[in-house]
């Protein structure tokens, strides 16, 4: 499980981290991954480009072309299916189906520009300033077919300063993202996470097989700082 296949509306900063990340892998921590494809929904999307000058496969699957989102998802499907295993949502802005989901269940990563449960949707960064949040940031999380609901894997908390505005917290706050998503496709590719289901449908992430009960912190991951009962 080490074809990658990632999905963006833009210019696809994730994406770029993800890629540089992987492809610089000398210590083979991404257990010989490769990104294998790079599709968009968005034809112009400025990250194909950079896809392109890397050597990575690209799609450009165009939603309005398609009567009906199932028809657009299958058409996603039959590429993601040929060429990955693992799919990352990098700034993707449709909503998926749960048929889509499902589909990749376990395999299925999204990064969230805000401190989940906090700000699920659009224009986390003004909601956090608005409700004069201290902190603000970004989680990854696995994804299920409720918006922005997955367990949250790890976690980057960044300081609002006053004055700040949603264009200069989105830039420092994306400066975590560019950390803490490699970090979380890691332990994915090695099984350190892994997606976990109660009987009555609740969804939890596995660190090391043990369920956690709140993210892990970036700041204490980088300082080898884990809870007692999730000790790597």
């Amino acid at each position: 499980m080490n074809r990658i296949a990632i999905l963006i509306s833009g210019r696809g900063s994730n994406m770029q981290s993800l890629v540089r990340a992987v492809a610089t892998d000398f210590n083979n921590t991404y257990k010989g991954a490769c990104v294998s494809v790079v599709i968009s929904n968005e034809p112009d999307a400025a990250g194909l480009a950079f896809a392109e000058s890397a050597g990575i496969a690209t799609h450009a699957v165009d939603h309005r072309k398609f009567p009906e989102r199932e028809a657009h998802e299958q058409a996603l499907i039959d590429i993601i299916d040929s060429n990955a295993d693992i799919v990352l949502l990098a700034g993707y802005m449709r909503i998926l189906s749960k048929l889509f989901v499902e589909r990749y269940k376990g395999r299925l990563l999204n990064i969230h520009p805000s401190l989940l449960p906090a700000y699920p949707g659009l224009d986390t960064h003004q909601r956090a300033i608005n409700a004069h949040d201290s902190n603000a940031g970004a989680s990854v999380h696995f994804v299920i077919p409720a918006l922005d609901a997955g367990p949250v894997i790890i976690q980057a908390q960044v300081p609002v300063q006053q004055g700040d505005d949603s264009t200069t917290l989105a830039v420092r706050v994306l400066d975590k993202e560019h950390i803490i998503y490699p970090m979380a496709l890691r332990w994915l590719l090695d099984g350190t996470i892994q997606l976990d289901e109660a009987t009555d449908g609740t969804h939890f992430c596995l660190f090391h097989d043990q369920r956690l009960t709140e993210p892990l912190q970036l700041d204490n991951v980088l300082n080898n700082e884990f809870p007692q009962n999730l000790q790597p």
